[in-house]
């Protein structure tokens, strides 16, 4: 049921002395765009009138097929408490159809929509629980994002040790003033990286809400002179950032997760849902995982997952089980980073679980110890696969993965796969400086 009619809209614009309104839609990179109206517009936009140039937006149409439309989802009106507070600047999240009334395939949010009917017809609802690691960098004098830190506090420090702490409060007081629940937030384990938790809730309003964050994160940083990074790696020789994606299914209000009589709290379900996950791991590893530099961090110890496997105790484990019971029990997919789609990988997530309880997929036993230790031959015989490598090899599990592809769809599968793939040879073709630091004076 909707929480907002369009004269709820109207007269909230009105009584807020709301002058601009921000109408938002996110690309099939996880990039958020927008197009600002005045409040002049505002019930053309309600009536889903406000048209735009889809071709100008990289993986949306060519330029003969080029107009688009918005169409504002009323339940995501917020106002922004970092702009002037006479005449204050609103926003709507929207979801994005052809001229004809079609819902454009390329629209990433409808992609989540459709995965969640898919559930609701089953009888479920989908829950999820973001945590969302970041970077506090200085910016230089130009107003430039740089890698440079003041700081050396670690996890779960506090000041004066933790010189971002100000302004990761202002971040949280800011989500909450627009309506959001921060369930927690603290240092993490890198110099000037930081974590917020955000409220667990319906999957759709989860990817919104980290949308969000993301903007006002970066909004709140730069008053601070900061700068938030979602890079997964910015340096090396510390932690990357992650975006753990904590997961559970319900249907009629009960947890179906959770089974007391099972040694690990699971019920048959839940372990249908693992092993769709793990199935479908190394095919959505693109999506969740969708940068060259998301690989550094998957391969460089520091607790990211390198393997497809769950268990119970392993914190450095792609799948893991957290120390929860009853309605609380989840399963936390630790393998995503902190630059990837959210609609996309919820979809992915929710598809792919949904898999394994229609085939009853069970997943391997589960792994306790650390993997890195294992040998080749004793992971071949546990069922543990190591996932991509890097962005070449998740592309190409992308494409052998049909099913991963569908859900993305023709259009959004074909334009990320091209994409990722010019992004990968304009990679492997430059010259690094730690290249002609290793061999420019011995060769």
């Amino acid at each position: 049921m909707s929480k907002y009619s369009k004269e709820d809209i109207l007269r909230i614009v009105e009584e807020e002395d709301v002058e601009f309104i921000r109408l938002q839609f996110t690309d099939i990179f996880g990039t958020l765009k927008n197009v600002a109206i005045t409040t002049s517009q505002l019930e053309k936009a309600l009536n889903n009138r406000i048209m735009f140039d889809g071709s100008s937006i990289e993986g949306f149409v060519r330029i003969e097929e080029s107009d688009m439309y918005l169409h504002p989802d009323l339940d995501t009106m917020a106002i922004f408490p970092w702009r002037p507070q006479r005449g204050k600047v609103a926003r709507l999240l929207c979801d994005i159809y052809y001229p004809n009334g079609d819902p454009f395939e390329g629209d990433c949010r409808l992609v989540l929509k459709r995965v969640l009917k898919e559930a609701a017809d089953m009888g479920y609802k989908f829950l999820v629980g973001p945590e969302c690691e970041f970077f506090l960098f200085h910016l230089d004098d130009n107003g430039l994002p740089t890698t440079i830190t003041h700081e050396n506090a670690g996890y779960f420090d506090v000041a004066p040790l933790d010189l971002g702490e100000n302004a990761r409060r202002d971040m949280v007081l800011t989500l909450e003033e627009m309506g959001y629940e921060v369930e927690a937030s603290h240092h993490e384990a890198a110099s000037a990286q930081h974590e917020i938790d955000l409220h667990y809730g319906e999957a759709l309003e989860t990817a919104d809400t980290i949308m969000t964050f993301r903007l006002a994160a970066k909004t709140v940083a730069k008053r601070h002179g900061l700068y938030a990074a979602f890079m997964p790696k910015p340096k090396s020789g510390m932690h990357g950032s992650g975006m753990h994606i904590n997961m559970s299914l319900c249907k009629n209000g009960i947890n179906i997760f959770y089974d007391e009589k099972d040694r690990n709290g699971l019920s048959r379900e839940a372990y249908y849902f693992i092993g769709g996950l793990m199935k479908h791991m190394k095919g959505m590893t693109a999506i969740t995982n969708p940068l060259v530099n998301s690989y550094k961090r998957l391969l460089s110890g520091y607790e990211a997952p390198s393997y497809v496997a769950w268990s119970s105790t392993n914190r450095s484990i792609s799948i893991r089980i957290p120390a929860r019971s009853g309605f609380h029990t989840r399963l936390e997919l630790r393998s995503p980073d902190s630059a990837a789609n959210p609609y996309l990988t919820l979809a992915l997530c929710l598809a792919a679980g949904l898999d394994g309880l229609k085939n009853q997929i069970l997943p391997p036993e589960d792994v306790g110890e650390n993997i890195a230790l294992l040998s080749e031959e004793e992971r071949t015989v546990r069922g543990v696969e190591p996932l991509p490598q890097n962005l070449h090899e998740a592309l190409e599990e992308l494409k052998a993965d049909s099913f991963v592809c569908g859900v993305l769809g023709e259009h959004i599968a074909k334009k990320f796969i091209e994409a990722k793939e010019a992004e990968w040879k304009e990679y492997v073709t430059q010259v690094s400086e730690w290249e002609i630091e290793q061999y420019l004076a011995k060769i």
